[in-house]
């Protein structure tokens, strides 16, 4: 999980309880998993006897950070950063400890610092310890040269640096993590401690993570996979990891799971002797999927997985909420029919041609057909009576699931 670190920083981890930081990005009111492996890290530092801070830049979020960015972003408002700092807070809390004494996880806020902060006070007591050289030396500085930076961006650098050297004194804070594309952000803050108050912090910095086929890792086709089950249900955060390739789960579930290495390498062991069991992703995905959103909402997960593969039953189907159900089945052709019309079935040829307007079956003759060749059910439940409806339990008392053969679904919902 380490890619940088500064010399000192393990000397000064085994000499004392160190206080450490990383900064969030409030630009949403929800982390994604690319957060995880931060999340991850200050959970290591807390079980190593440190203290964590996490820093949800309230007031940085106001800038921006162009790290990484090809482009300046949209700014936000005070009322929308402290909406988003409320939902990360909420997360962070089911990771890390913010009541076990001495080194008991705490939530910072810059803007709590910066708020009073006059502009021309920061350029004369700060700017004046970093020289304008110093700063475009960053990779984050020259990679925005050509196509443009403005004086928000550029001086972002000297903003976070702040941060650090505002911990440094008031939290005796001697330690920053991040990502490594963080490196030069970090660094400036230790040069601001070592110039503003002749004192001296540290630096390390994780991997960004990136999956074997060369994608982005936290990236699907829909957008990001977040944290919060609003913006990424639990069944779509449980599949993401469970459809990881054998080589990401391997690297996966020594970042983000707490399993020890004997744990880890008889995992390995027991899916090598069977890959097609997928045992280090399910491993891999309960154990996210368990702390991120909880034990319920992983057997609601699995159950949903069933469904669609699995050899389930109506009543698992009936066991999960209808935003799992609408999950599972998005991108399936979804039928409206009314009640009536499903009140007037007598068949179940008429229902999936007639009744659902020839989208399932577009003659009744071919109905006829697969139904006798076993390859049609209704709620998970195999046709086999031709002239008689199966009687029908509404799944969320509106919708009805039909499987055409193994792979074809639709949804038919009752109005």
């Amino acid at each position: 999980m380490i890619h940088d670190v500064m010399p000192g920083a393990e000397e000064q981890l085994k000499k004392e309880m160190t206080t450490a930081y990383i900064g969030f990005d409030p630009t949403a009111d929800s982390l994604h998993i690319g957060s995880l492996v931060q999340i991850m890290i200050l959970v290591h530092l807390q079980k190593a006897g440190h203290k964590p801070l996490a820093l949800v830049g309230g007031a940085t979020g106001m800038v921006g950070d162009p790290s990484g960015k090809s482009a300046e972003r949209n700014l936000l408002s005070k009322e929308e950063l402290e909406h988003n700092l409320q939902g990360v807070k909420t997360q962070l809390e089911r990771f890390l400890d913010f009541d076990c004494g001495e080194n008991s996880a705490e939530m910072v806020n810059n803007y709590d610092w910066f708020k009073d902060f006059r502009f021309l006070d920061f350029i004369r007591d700060v700017g004046k310890h970093i020289t304008v050289n110093y700063m475009m030396a960053k990779d984050s500085v020259k990679t925005r040269l050509e196509t443009g930076l403005s004086f928000t961006e550029f001086s972002y650098q000297l903003v976070q640096g702040y941060d650090f050297y505002y911990l440094y004194k008031h939290k005796n804070c001697k330690l920053q993590l991040g990502g490594s594309d963080q490196w030069g952000n970090i660094v400036t803050g230790t040069e601001l401690i070592r110039r503003m108050d002749n004192g001296e912090a540290f630096a390390i910095t994780t991997p960004l993570i990136k999956k074997a086929d060369g994608s982005k890792f936290g990236k699907t086709e829909s957008g990001n996979v977040w944290l919060d089950k609003k913006r990424t249900t639990p069944y779509k955060f449980y599949q993401y990891w469970i459809n990881s390739s054998d080589e990401d789960a391997k690297y996966y579930i020594r970042i983000f799971t707490l399993k020890s290495r004997d744990e880890v390498e008889q995992l390995e062991k027991e899916h090598n002797e069977a890959p097609n069991l997928r045992i280090l992703q399910k491993a891999l995905a309960e154990d996210i999927t368990t702390r991120v959103h909880s034990k319920e909402e992983l057997d609601k997960a699995i159950h949903a997985s069933q469904i669609l593969f699995g050899k389930s039953a109506t009543n698992e189907i009936n066991n999960i909420d209808e935003d799992t159900l609408l999950s599972v089945f998005e991108g399936v052709p979804k039928i409206t029919i009314t009640k009536s019309e499903m009140e007037a079935t007598t068949n179940p040829i008429e229902f999936l041609s007639e009744i659902t307007k020839g989208e399932i079956f577009p003659s009744k003759g071919e109905a006829r057909r697969m139904i006798q060749g076993g390859g049609v059910s209704i709620n998970k439940t195999k046709i086999e009576n031709l002239d008689e409806m199966p009687p029908l339990k509404k799944l969320q008392d509106k919708y009805v699931l039909v499987q055409k053969g193994k792979k074809n679904y639709y949804l038919i919902e009752i109005e």
